[in-house]
């Protein structure tokens, strides 16, 4: 068992147990399914995401470029521009922690984006390693991540996927764990095998004791499953939290609230391990 390990999340989430909502960017410029105009209405259906997830009381929220698949491997320069102007508007309003994904995997893009936009941590799909995709072979980056974070003096915590959903893998989520805690992630995440997919509740505790790092679950939490994960360090909640279940469907703050309540209800102190 790895020794546990004190890093930025857990100043980032010193109170307890969070719940981070997603904020999913419907399609940027660029982007395949972009329909032209200009960001004010993407701007203005994030700020409403924003305000049911705080509405719903979400510890805080992922803002991603979710709208924009196919994804490449590496975002444009546009897509990065837009992220960037629309965290840095979300930011001015936001009451809780921002993050930053940038799909495919561009850690380096987020780490960009967050130091200039005012937001507390990214989330990196393919961290370290390598993941077979659609998008074909993606090579983790952690060195460049890590280089860049280093170089704009950014207090931005990173949360690496481990066996990330929608992708293949060489190798256990133990030797995963190990790797991503090795290339100084600040924290990890368990996902099922796709959007919406549950996460094994035994890959948690695979993943901690392998890291000595946090571990959050990423995909397939409701309030009925919610006990579930009682090793869980936090809970990263897209598509039920969205109105009707549906993923590209707006956030709805009695959906937030309900798994607010329930989290509240079986929550343990905070890295109790």
């Amino acid at each position: 068992m790895a020794e546990k390990k004190e890093t930025l999340f857990h100043r980032v989430f010193a109170a307890g147990t969070p719940l981070i909502g997603l904020i999913h960017l419907q399609p940027l410029p660029g982007s395949p399914r972009y329909e032209g105009g200009d960001l004010d209405p993407i701007l203005h259906r994030a700020h409403a995401d924003l305000k049911a997830l705080m509405e719903g009381d979400a510890d805080a929220a992922i803002v991603e470029n979710f709208g924009d698949r196919p994804f490449p491997k590496k975002a444009s320069k546009t897509t990065v521009a837009a992220i960037g102007v629309i965290v840095r508007e979300l930011s001015r309003a936001a009451r809780i922690p921002l993050e930053v994904n940038v799909l495919r995997s561009d850690g380096e893009a987020a780490m960009a984006v967050a130091a200039a936009a005012w937001a507390r941590f990214i989330r990196v799909n393919i961290f370290c390693g390598i993941a077979f995709t659609d998008q074909g072979i993606i090579e983790g980056k952690a060195e460049r991540i890590l280089r860049l974070w280093r170089e704009l003096g950014a207090e931005v915590a990173i949360l690496a996927d481990v066996h990330v959903k929608d992708a293949q893998h060489f190798g256990t989520l133990a030797e995963a764990a190990w790797d991503a805690a090795r290339n100084l992630a600040d924290a990890l995440i368990v996902t099922g095998s796709g959007t919406g997919e549950k996460a094994s509740p035994e890959d948690v505790v695979i993943a901690k004791e392998a890291s000595g790092l946090p571990v959050l679950v990423g995909s397939g939490i409701t309030p009925r499953n919610l006990g579930r994960y009682t090793a869980a360090d936090g809970f990263i909640v897209g598509t039920y939290l969205k109105a009707g279940g549906i993923t590209e469907a707006p956030v709805d703050p009695d959906r937030v609230r309900e798994l607010r309540v329930t989290l509240d209800l079986i929550k343990k102190p905070m890295f109790a391990w």
